[in-house]
């Protein structure tokens, strides 16, 4: 099934041929330079229609092996064949007119004939140029803009070649010669304008204005720092944009990928162009305002390395550093001491010699422990026990939702209890740990436990210290 461009394009080869042909015929019988220039440059338009309609059948196949980005400049090498074409006819016209013009010679027969197919034309070239030219903005085909320039120079054509003629029939026999004149001048004119475009995009020539449009875009959306490099351009009605931005380096892997998503989106909005193709390349760079704690984060990330418990003070006018350092609990402790140093060291390089960096090394938990769940009995009895020891830690109330799972390395609880949304983090961070080192040290079985503490709400039903159940 043809495509809108190609149906377009096939209804101006008809139109070309006929009036073309009409035309030729009457300027020959009546001896009239100035038809005859018409109709020969409407018989070019009606080859240059034929290139059209193969280069848009062309320009839309998908990219392939050989053509990366697709085949739209074949879009543009057929408007650069029609301008050429269009020069040549405007230099061969020009030529004759002015010959004639300078040794005189005889005025054209008078008839209505001519004048009324040039009225049909005008109003053909008319419609196809409006045509053509809406078309060519809807779809960005620069080989229908071409045609479209075509058609209308054939009109405004038609209206010389019509004074011309008027003037020979009233006794001016230069008239016609003169008509053709101008013919050859709008020909040219009109080939000047679409060849300056045509060489600018076959240079690769950034369309006036969207850089900056699309400048102004990147720039305000949430995450860019700066922009590196911005390059654009177009192959057909497709864009392609070359962009290059800084981000914060604190910025995780997931989160720039979004950022990507978000800009490629707003760059083909921009654009117009849904199916612009926009490669993205983003630079890491270090904020002025980066605390402490995010550069020693960065750090570690870096380095593939699980910290926490990262805390930074200021003693005089030297900084001290303690951390947790979570490494495979198989590996030997040599290795594992060496890691902690080469990271001590990388701190040390990122905030100056003087800092003082201490790491504590742990285990690393394991990823995929297989388990089970505890017997019923088994976790009434530790719900007892976590409600009994919750009573020693005053902003733990309520404990529910207890689960137990039993793995080979032993057991792993995990708790929910309420505490009052007025205490501060650290208070509750330390009264829900001291109550899983009580837990611990009643059960030396239990491997870990996890408590959850959540704000107590108004229609808490659970008594104080109840167990779960």
């Amino acid at each position: 099934m043809l495509s809108k461009k190609e149906r377009v394009a096939a209804v101006s080869v008809a139109a070309s041929g006929t009036l073309a042909c009409a035309k030729f015929v009457i300027g020959v019988a009546i001896g009239s330079l100035a038809l005859i220039s018409d109709a020969l440059h409407s018989l070019i338009d009606l080859g240059a229609t034929l290139v059209t309609w193969y280069a848009v059948r062309v320009s839309d196949r998908p990219p392939d092996a050989s053509h990366h980005y697709g085949h739209g400049k074949v879009e543009s090498l057929a408007a650069l064949a029609e301008t050429a074409l269009l020069f040549l006819l405007a230099g061969g016209v020009a030529v004759e007119a002015v010959q004639r013009l300078r040794e005189g010679g005889s005025a054209p027969t008078f008839s209505l004939l001519p004048f009324g197919v040039l009225a049909i034309e005008m109003v053909v070239n008319g419609w196809r140029a409006h045509v053509l030219k809406k078309t060519a903005r809807e779809t960005g085909s620069q080989a229908l803009e071409a045609d479209s320039l075509h058609f209308a120079s054939d009109m405004y054509g038609s209206v010389a070649v019509i004074i011309g003629l008027g003037l020979a029939a009233y006794g001016y026999g230069w008239g016609d010669a003169a008509a053709a004149l101008v013919v050859a001048v709008i020909i040219a004119v009109l080939g000047l304008r679409m060849s300056r475009r045509t060489i600018e995009a076959l240079m690769d020539a950034a369309p006036p204005g969207v850089r900056d449009r699309v400048s102004r875009v990147v720039s305000g959306v949430a995450g860019v720092v700066r922009v590196e490099r911005l390059r654009v351009r177009t192959v057909g009605p497709r864009h392609f944009v070359d962009l290059a931005i800084a981000v914060p380096r604190t910025l995780p892997l997931d989160r720039v990928a979004a950022l990507k998503g978000v800009l490629q989106d707003a760059i083909a909005a921009t654009l117009g162009d849904a199916d612009a193709d926009v490669t993205i390349t983003t630079t890491p760079v270090a904020l002025d305002d980066e605390s402490v704690q995010e550069r020693i984060m960065v750090i570690a990330r870096n380095r593939g390395l699980a910290v926490h418990h990262l805390t930074v003070q200021a003693i005089g006018e030297r900084l001290a550093v303690a951390l947790d350092i979570e490494v495979d609990g198989d590996m030997p402790m040599g290795a594992a001491h060496e890691i902690a140093s080469a990271l001590e060291d990388a701190v040390a390089a990122e905030l100056g010699p003087s800092v003082e960096v201490e790491t504590h090394i742990e285990p690393l938990q394991a990823p995929n422990i297989p388990g089970r769940e505890a017997t019923p009995d088994r976790v009434a009895a530790l719900a007892r026990t976590l409600s009994d020891l919750a009573r020693e830690h005053e902003p733990l109330r309520n404990v529910h939702d207890v689960r137990v799972r039993e793995t080979p390395e032993g057991e792993i609880v995990v708790f929910h209890c309420h505490i009052d949304p007025a205490r501060s983090v650290i208070d509750v961070h330390e009264a829900v740990d001291a109550l899983e080192r009580d837990l611990r040290r009643r059960f030396p079985e239990i491997r870990r436990a996890i408590g959850h503490a959540e704000p107590r709400t108004a229609d808490a039903s659970i008594p104080a210290g109840a167990p779960a159940g």
